[in-house]
């Protein structure tokens, strides 16, 4: 594919950042007719939506930085007529526990196979009751997210217009459980176990500093987000990589006339009234172009800086994750003899997540002080699409590993950053050790150096290599799904001061993961012919 030079002269709609949102919204445009330009910073399209041969000695094409999908709505695929699709991994989670006489063992959920899940769980102490909890509260997920699922392609609603819609005990009782009150209450009056009510509370910890009764309920807009995705929260594989989405969007993009510049940083955004001056840099000069439409597919800081504003962050759209991508020569045995390894890490497994566990490495966090053991979850990509490795690869047993790691604000890593963060993968290495009989570094494959092929991101490695602001991968806190604001309602969450300029980015309202629901709205907004009237 040939990536454009910048141009001069005019454009229907310029769009700022590459991400997965810029180029659906690019893709939307180009094929309704408009002449659309991309402008990217980076040297590659896609944002945090890219594969990389991480460690060059091996043909390893790993999810860099996000990796799996729920989000992203059906219908978008469709609708672009993407080739490209997600495959469902066949185990849902395991999640280790101990018994009475101190043994390891392990709760297995799958996605189609209630009969097994239920005997896993029954395993642990409440057994029977615990299920039928765990059902419960699963139910109530389900009824909320047919709810909310067919509105994230919709114009906003209000939170009584939501409230119109429900109609029996259950949908009341979810909207009571994961809207209105802390999510904390609902998992303490569902769930027994500190195993089940940790599994759980993870949806709404990912990427958040939350507690599960945070009065800000930042928790459980996170929890929302985690279990809404096309009506059913399941979270699956892109099949071939996150570049197989990009790489999607791209060819969508090019034959639709779409013109795509590679570093060319935008540095200006300068409103008008029918015509908006964008201007950028490319190979140390400076260009300039009129459009009748600015997308802005940026983080928060950056959108400010482009429209001469400032920006100041608030305490809660801090950043909390680390990431840690590995490449295994095989996979470690488990000390837990009772699950095999590939169902162990075929879904998500959970490590140091008990709800007690979470509760303390919240309170440390909060306080500044890494927590131990520290709180995490991996999920093996290979397992369920072994095509992001070499054929040789795959047949010498090879596998990729990533670990998503919680309760990691922004605020622990500002001072001494690069001794806090070895000390943070020291802790995670240590927390999988304990779940296997073999230490996992004798499993990682070493390159030609003889070094660990492993790479780990703090928030500010994030903020730094995809100017996620406070490496904050919502950009800002997840948003409601509805509005509280009556005049707001109707409009897409988009909308900036200024009629034609629209955010395209996580930091739209409904914004945040792998979803493509801001580039939808911004590219229905110019299709639509609206002016910018305030954020949503």
């Amino acid at each position: 594919m040939k990536q454009m030079q910048p141009v001069s002269g005019s454009r229907d709609v310029v769009i700022v950042g590459s991400g997965h949102n810029g180029l659906i919204a690019a893709a939307y445009l180009a094929a309704a007719g408009k002449s659309v330009l991309v402008l990217e910073r980076g040297s590659q399209l896609g944002g945090a939506t890219i594969s990389r041969q991480i460690f060059p000695d091996y043909e390893a094409w790993l999810s860099r930085y996000s990796y799996l999908v729920s989000l992203l709505p059906d219908q978008i695929v469709s609708d672009l007529r993407l080739n490209f699709r997600t495959l469902r991994r066949r185990v849902s989670s395991y999640t280790p526990w101990h018994d009475a006489r101190g043994r390891q063992r392990g709760l297995l959920l799958f996605p189609d196979d209630q009969q097994r899940s239920r005997e896993s769980m029954e395993e642990l102490p409440g057994g029977g009751e615990e299920w039928r909890g765990y059902l419960k509260f699963s139910a109530l997920q389900s009824e909320l997210a047919a709810l909310i699922a067919p509105s994230f392609l919709q114009p906003l609603q209000t939170r009584r217009q939501f409230q119109q819609q429900l109609r029996t005990q259950e949908q009341c009782e979810a909207w009571d459980s994961f809207v209105e009150r802390p999510l904390g209450e609902a998992i303490e009056r569902y769930l027994l176990t500190d195993t089940v009510r940790g599994l759980v509370m993870t949806d709404g910890k990912i990427g958040v500093l939350a507690g599960p009764h945070d009065t800000d309920l930042l928790q459980n807009r996170c929890f929302l987000y985690h279990i809404c995705g096309n009506g059913t929260g399941e979270w699956r594989v892109p099949e071939g990589g996150m570049r197989a989405l990009t790489g999607a969007l791209m060819q969508r993009c090019m034959e639709t006339g779409v013109e795509l510049c590679t570093e060319s940083p935008a540095v200006r955004v300068e409103p008008g009234t029918k015509w908006h001056r964008v201007t950028w840099l490319h190979e140390g000069r400076e260009y300039g172009i009129d459009a009748g439409a600015v997308l802005l597919n940026a983080g928060p800081r950056t959108t400010a800086s482009l429209l001469g504003q400032t920006w100041q962050a608030a305490d809660r759209d801090e950043g909390s994750v680390i990431k840690i991508n590995m490449l295994l020569q095989r996979l470690p045995r488990l000390k837990d003899r009772d699950v095999s390894v590939q169902d162990a890490f075929a879904g998500t497994l959970h490590i140091d997540e008990g709800y007690a566990q979470m509760l303390d490495s919240y309170r440390l966090a909060t306080a500044g002080q890494i927590p131990d053991p520290a709180p995490g979850e991996i999920y093996c990509h290979t397992l369920t699409d072994s095509s992001i490795l070499s054929p040789a690869l795959q047949a010498a047993g090879f596998h990729t590993l990533t670990l998503f790691g919680l309760d990691m604000p922004w605020r622990l890593f500002e001072d001494a950053h690069d001794q806090r963060r070895q000390l943070v993968l020291s802790r995670y290495l240590d927390g999988l050790n304990r779940l296997c009989a073999e230490p996992i570094q004798d499993c990682l494959a070493r390159d030609a150096s003889g070094s660990m092929c492993l790479e780990i991101h703090t928030p500010q490695d994030l903020q730094h290599e995809l100017d996620l602001d406070r490496g904050n991968i919502f950009h800002n806190q997840p948003s409601w799904f509805f509005t509280d604001d009556v005049a707001v309602a109707g409009r897409r969450g988009v909308e900036t001061e200024w009629p034609g300029i629209y955010l395209a980015g996580s930091s739209a309202v409904r914004g945040g993961a792998i979803s493509g629901i801001p580039g939808y709205h911004a590219a229905r907004c110019v299709l639509e012919g609206q002016g910018g009237s305030g954020r949503g």
